[in-house]
Order: C-alpha cells, then structure tokens, then sequence
C-alpha cells in the first residue's frame, strides 16, 4: 500500500480508515516539519520572555494559577503521570491506530509547539505499529486527554503497548521495534494529549461503516420492492424535485438504479405502507446527517485543536477552547437519531414481509403452511433488536458535571456519543441482515417474478449464504451468519449503484 502523505491538510475520514485498519503507513512533507520548527520557536521564545503559558510554566486545571517550578520538562512527564486516570478495557488495536493518526493530522496542521522529534517519534510508533494499551473510559469530551496520556507513556517507555500480536512494556515494544523512548521538552507532554483524537478516529471509523451499511440498507430495501410489488412510481424523480428534502432526490436515484430494467412491471398498489413509500425520505435524511457528522469529523483531522495554540506567523502564543467538541458531539447525536429511523423503517419491512398475508405471500413467508413458524419467531428478535437502538439514540451530551473546581464546567461527552453511535451500526446491520433474508425469501415464493439485474445480483448473494427456507429451521443462525458477510466486506453483489455519500 502506498504511504499516506500528510501536508497538514486535506485528510478524510478514508484516510483513517486506511491507517487503523489496514495497517497503511504515514510519510509527512519537509514542509510539516519545518512548521513545527517554527511553531516550537516562538513557544520557546514567549516563555524565555515571562510570558505564563499554560501546561508549560503553569499547572493545569484548577491548577493554573500554581507557577511551575524547576524543571519545565519534568512537569511534563509528572503532567502524564497525574492525568493517567483512564480505566477499563483497552479500546482495539484499530481505535488505538485511529487515534494516533488523527493526532498525527492535527498536529501535521501546526499549532502545537510539539517539538519536531517528538512528533517524528508519534509518527514512527504507528508505522512500525507500536500500539499503546489505551483504557477506554474516563474522557468526558473536553478533549481526550486522560485517554491519550496512554500514547505520551509509550513515546517516554513507560506504560503497556501491543506489538506484534503481544501485550508488554513499552520500553520492550520501542526496543523491539528499534525506535527509542523521547525526552519531552517543556509542553510537549500536553501537546501530545489536549486533543479529542481519540473521539475524532473513532468517528471517523463510525462514518466509514455507516456508508457501507447505508448501502447494503438501500439494497435490502430495494429488494423489498420487489418482492412485495410496490409501487414504483414513488422514485419518479419529479417527485423529489417538487419536495427536495433532504438528500431524498439522491435516495431515490440510487433506488432507482437498483430498480431499473427494460420491462418494469405496472404498479400493484396505489400507496404502500410509509415504510416503504417514505424509503427516500427517510434514507436521504440519514445522508445529510453523514454528510454533516463527516464535514465534523474531517474539520477536526485537519485543525489545530491545541490549547495553548502556537501562531508562529504572529509570534503569539494565545488560550484557545479548540479541543472542545461540542459540534462533533452534536453532529453524531444527530446521526444516531437517523440511524434509528432508518432502522425502524427496515423493521417495520421486515413484519411487513414475515406477517400476514395481504401482500399476496404465505403466511409467516412458510412454504408449508399449517402450524409452521417460518419467518415468524424473528419478529421478537428484530423488535429487540431495534429498542436496543432506541435506548442508544437517547442524547448524552449534556450528561456532565462540573470537575476541577468548577474551571472544567462544561463537556461534551463527544466519546460516548461517537461510541454509542458506532454500536447502533453494528445493531442497524443485523436489521439488513434480516430484512434481506426475509426479501429474498418472498421472492422466491413469488411464482414467475423477474427481478431487475441489480435485485438479482442481490438475491443471488444472499442465496450464496442463506438457503430458502423450505422447512422451520434455525433462522437465527443464518442471520448470524448473513451479517458476519455483510460486516466483513464479503457482501459483493455485482451491482453499479450511485455512491450515496
């Protein structure tokens, strides 16, 4: 793979995913460097000057009027040391490499004043996949900085990191890598952590996932169409012209692709079920919450989140609130809602198909008939399924208490919204895996139905996996198992469709 080249600008949300998950490598331009220079310059200079910098001469929190005394680089390490607060199980591997990233692409903005080979040494640590054993609680979204202390004890040698496969002391892990521990200069230690990386990866991993699973939702309910004979009319493009809500006009081109075909049949219905007929809506709603939470997340892996903030080109070094995240936060609140939506949309599909028989389908979508189950029995387990999202799309951001002695007043809890977020996925892509089970099987108790090429590719997927039910069996097994194909990225139907977002 091709190394991802960092400017100091232009990262996306691809471009974490990369990182974090493929182990793709990170190269940075003279030019990054050479800022940093100068940024460290002007820090150095402003504190030679008396200036009071906060986290350099100054303690932090309710701290800041407290003058740090001695050494201004061993305060950074007791800094670390006092800030290591984190708990829980440590977040995966591919968290951890989305965290480092993202910090690397903020810092590659300039701002920080991080001392150039520190921030060599961050950059060093995740190509030669150096993981730091992060616990996973205990940031409350005005930035995540007791979470990232775990990256700032490794680039010293102290702490836990993952390498190669095994858990072991850092100092080992940069050994065995062949990279040294870092001396950190006076504020290099809280610019490596005042930072919302970690909320900031994660969402960007979150985004990657709910494109690919927004896809798969307009698939199933594609095939939905087919199956119960809806009325297609309600993608006529005039349609969505005439009411251009949000993102619906780009929903309904995409269903309509997946719909097209030489001998479309003749409407069966004059309306069909909101579920169905709102399917534009209610999936363009969702796309402009993506396009909104990306524009977040992509606006933080480009800025200089730093506090204080180095403007080298004013020789100033000013306090900032620019690792809050308040919007971020917002952004997949929001999201999360439309995930819900959409999600009860596919459930209620879903009992559209599996209940009773004014669709022109056997009962239960049972072959047999009698006192067969069928498709029945997954009804429990689709309902909850969905109030487990329900619960989760419940906002947090505003769950904070005041901390330090009322100057950490306000929060964010950007990390739980994202985390929360990124679970309703997870739950939202076994609703699909339902939904298209249950399509399919309609289909093929359909006598003579022709489906469209892209349906077709659909339905031949799904049956690459599922067998039409011909007898009750465990059904909950084959959606187990349709879903590990749709998360793993083995689900490739051959089907051109429009990129959503």
């Amino acid at each position: 793979m091709t190394p991802l080249v960092l400017t100091g600008a232009g990262v996306s949300i691809e471009d974490v995913a990369a990182v974090a998950r493929n182990a793709g490598k990170v190269e940075v331009t003279p030019m990054v460097i050479e800022n940093l220079g100068k940024a460290r310059k002007v820090l150095d200079d402003a504190a030679a000057g008396g200036q009071h910098i906060y986290g350099l001469n100054t303690g932090l929190g309710a701290n800041l009027g407290t003058a740090v005394e001695g050494d201004a680089g061993a305060f950074q390490r007791q800094l670390l040391d006092g800030r290591g607060a984190a708990v829980g199980e440590t977040l995966p591997v591919q968290m951890v490499r989305a965290a480092m990233f993202a910090r690397i692409a903020m810092l590659a903005a300039g701002g920080s004043g991080l001392s150039p080979h520190v921030f060599t040494a961050l950059v060093d640590a995740l190509n030669a996949s150096v993981h730091p054993a992060m616990p996973s609680l205990g940031s409350i979204g005005a930035g995540d900085l007791v979470l990232m202390t775990a990256i700032a004890h490794t680039l010293i040698g102290e702490g836990d990191a993952d390498y190669q496969g095994r858990r072991m002391p850092s100092a080992k892990a940069l050994m065995m890598a062949r990279l040294a521990p870092v001396s950190l200069a006076p504020k290099d230690g809280l610019s490596l952590i005042n930072a919302s990386a970690v909320s900031t990866g994660a969402g960007a991993l979150a985004l990657v996932d709910a494109l690919s699973v927004l896809n798969q939702q307009q698939q199933a309910g594609a095939l939905t169409m087919e199956a119960l004979g809806a009325n297609r009319t309600i993608l006529d493009p005039r349609l969505h012209q005439a009411r251009p809500g949000a993102c619906q006009q780009v929903a309904a081109k995409a269903l309509r692709e997946l719909l097209a075909r030489d001998d479309a049949p003749a409407p069966t219905t004059i309306q069909d079920p909101l579920s169905i007929r709102c399917m534009p809506s209610i999936h363009g709603a969702l796309i402009q919450a993506i396009d909104h939470a990306r524009l977040a997340v992509e606006i933080e892996l480009n800025a200089a989140a730093d506090n204080p903030l180095v403007l080298a080109e004013d020789g100033l070094v000013l306090s900032t609130g620019n690792f809050h995240t308040a919007s971020l936060a917002l952004a997949f609140e929001t999201l999360g809602l439309a995930i819900a939506q959409c999600a009860a949309a596919s459930a209620a599909r879903f009992i559209q198909l599996t209940g009773s028989t004014r669709h022109g389908l056997p009962k239960y979508l049972s072959p047999v008939g009698g006192a067969s189950a069928g498709f029945v029995p997954l009804q429990k387990t689709v309902t909850a399924i969905l109030a487990a999202i329900r619960h989760k799309a419940n906002p947090v951001m505003l769950d904070f208490l005041p901390v330090s002695e009322g100057v950490e007043d306000h929060a964010t809890q950007t990390p739980l919204a994202v985390a929360k977020c990124a679970e309703m996925i997870v739950l939202w892509r076994r609703l699909i895996a339902f939904e298209l089970m249950a399509a399919a099987q309609a289909v093929d108790l359909r006598q003579g139905l022709t489906l469209a090429p892209a349906t077709g590719a659909i339905h031949a997927a799904i049956r690459a996996h599922v067998p039409t039910l011909r007898e009750d069996r465990p059904l909950g097994t084959n959606a187990d198992a349709l879903h590990a194909v749709l998360a793993d990225g083995y689900w490739r139907p051959a089907v051109h469709q429009t990129l959503l977002v």
